[in-house]
């Protein structure tokens, strides 16, 4: 046997280890830092036991950090191949009263790593049909349900009263024993804020930045788009919720593509709260200057959302085509406003993180002009997978916040208890 072999035997036989004891070891050591991970959130109270999760905004600040950190935590163990259900039965119930891709299987992928089997209320085939009223639904599809997810986005002024009329009616069935239990409303989107699509822009910002968001400035952008009735609710949620963290906001858009002035009052108090700052400007190159975070994104003017409503509403499909035609007209006139390679080279380092919803308008792509070209997204299009990821996680500990008085032990508990998910 030659020097070179023995060598080799020895090193073979000093590393040796059966593999079912080094996969019992492995999954012992990443269990063990799960579970410290998971006693930092012993103190956080979300406080919404049997209530909801509307409006970020409204949302306290331990329930904020809650969602925060456990999504994360959901995602880790989920990718270690550990369970994460705490549900023995129930029902995750969703109604899309909007497209959806990403939100409705993250919502459906939310709920069964929870435990909870999972259906979707298509207002065709039901009595809604026939005239049920909203409180009589809300409370139908109460039996034996645990969260009920809405998007509701269309309407401006009507998608968050919709999720208050649904949180009401199933307050009032279980108070009244028509029901075993209060199902939590969660706020798949409306027409005012999408929060789990800002907790996972949130989320995704923890990790690029390591958790340190203070001083970092991001752009809210509006951006070039073919079409003209796209919701306020993400802008919204996202300069509200990012201005709790001490970051450097900047809402850029065209004079005339004003939001609502709810959100933005919460994004101005928490700015200052936080240390950080808020504010508006009407170029979006200047925005773009220095800025670590670029979200370009497009949306309707908030007068052109609430006129738009009251046609539908009223049937008026004449003048609906006027204001339709009236709106693209005024976006054509900002076609400059598009996330390109030049505009990119302004910011940090000439390589701000981009950051989108999706889909995006990808010029040359999806579309023949618009919110950021074929280069730009190109590069970024993982990222903004990567970004989406984080959504079912979300929404999970949403759930968790809502469904037990202490969610963090409960998160404890899940982790210290959990088996794999594959085999035995």
């Amino acid at each position: 046997m030659t020097p070179h072999h023995e060598k080799h035997t020895h090193h073979q036989a000093f590393d040796a280890e059966p593999r079912g004891r080094r996969q019992a070891r492995e999954l012992h050591m990443l269990r063990r830092d799960l579970e410290m991970r998971a006693a930092v959130l012993a103190g956080l109270r979300p406080g919404l036991t049997n209530g909801d999760f509307l409006l970020s905004w409204k949302v306290p600040t331990d329930a904020v950090q809650f969602v925060r950190k456990a999504a994360v935590l959901l995602q880790d163990t989920a990718r270690a191949g550990l369970s994460t259900r705490v549900f023995d039965g129930g029902l995750g119930v969703s109604i899309f009263r909007d497209k959806s891709t990403r939100t409705r299987y993250s919502f459906r992928a939310a709920c069964n790593m929870l435990g909870l089997a999972t259906e979707e209320l298509d207002e065709s085939t039901s009595q809604i049909a026939h005239g049920e009223t909203v409180r009589e639904t809300a409370a139908m599809v109460g039996f034996y349900t645990e969260v009920l997810g809405i998007r509701d986005d269309m309407f401006l002024g009507e998608g968050h009263a919709y999720m208050k009329e649904c949180a009401a009616s199933l307050e009032e069935a279980h108070v009244e024993g028509a029901l075993i239990g209060r199902p939590a409303v969660i706020n798949l989107q409306c027409d005012l804020d999408h929060p789990t699509q800002a907790f996972a822009d949130l989320c995704h910002l923890d990790t690029v930045f390591q958790g340190d968001l203070t001083g970092k400035k991001l752009v809210m952008s509006w951006a070039s788009s073919p079409s003209y009735g796209k919701p306020l609710s993400v802008p919204q949620g996202v300069v509200a919720l990012l201005s709790r963290f001490g970051m450097e906001l900047v809402l850029a858009h065209p004079e005339g593509y004003e939001l609502e002035e709810e959100p933005l009052a919460a994004a101005e108090s928490f700015a200052r709260e936080s240390g950080g700052s808020f504010r508006v400007t009407h170029s979006m190159e200047e925005a773009f200057q220095g800025a670590h975070v670029v979200y370009p994104k497009s949306w309707a003017p908030a007068w052109v959302m609430r006129e738009r409503t009251k046609l539908l509403r009223g049937g008026e499909t004449a003048k609906l085509k006027e204001l339709e035609q009236q709106a693209l007209a005024q976006n054509a006139k900002h076609r400059d406003w598009e996330c390109t390679s030049r505009k990119m080279a302004l910011t940090h380092g000439g390589n701000a993180l981009y950051m989108h919803c999706l889909p995006a308008d990808v010029s040359g792509v999806s579309c023949e002009s618009g919110e950021v070209s074929r280069e730009v997204f190109e590069k970024a299009r993982l990222d903004t997978y990567r970004e989406a990821s984080y959504k079912p996680f979300v929404i999970a500990a949403m759930i968790l916040a809502t469904r037990f008085a202490d969610p963090a032990a409960e998160l404890q508990r899940i982790i210290k208890h959990a088996r794999p998910r594959r085999g035995l």
